[in-house]
């Protein structure tokens, strides 16, 4: 998958995740989680965006590990919905956020090895001679 489908996906699952929220009857719980979810949920695509253009390959890493971290706290706000029936535990976006979240962990475990084996060179940190 490119980088720009990849984004694309997380544009459209923020988009799904909109559409549930504006679904759900108004009450005190759901304006409460509504809230986090929309932010947890929306923040992926806008950081996966912000990790496409980072100055560094630790920025990079960092960035993949907020999108993952936001992905997580937007599945447990799906399942707490779940879990208390005001949506189903088959939900479209509960089987998207779990598959994004598989694919952003291996990300991030495989940009955090390239990373190390750029800090473990011998060239890192060294200024180039003329």
């Amino acid at each position: 998958m490119t980088s720009k489908e990849l984004e694309d996906r997380l544009i459209k699952f923020s988009i799904q995740v909109v559409n549930l929220i504006k679904s759900l009857p108004e009450d005190r719980i759901t304006n409460h989680l509504s809230g986090q979810l929309l932010r947890s949920s929306t923040s992926p695509a806008l950081n996966y965006g912000e990790a496409q253009g980072s100055e560094s390959q630790k920025d990079f890493v960092h960035k993949l590990g907020v999108v993952l971290k936001e992905l997580r706290e937007t599945l447990n706000c799906l399942k707490i919905l779940a879990g208390s029936n005001y949506i189903k535990a088959d939900q479209p976006a509960i089987n998207e956020c779990n598959e994004l979240v598989s694919i952003f962990v291996k990300s991030v475990e495989t940009n955090k090895k390239k990373l190390e084996q750029v800090l473990k060179s011998p060239a890192y940190g060294k200024k180039p001679t003329s």
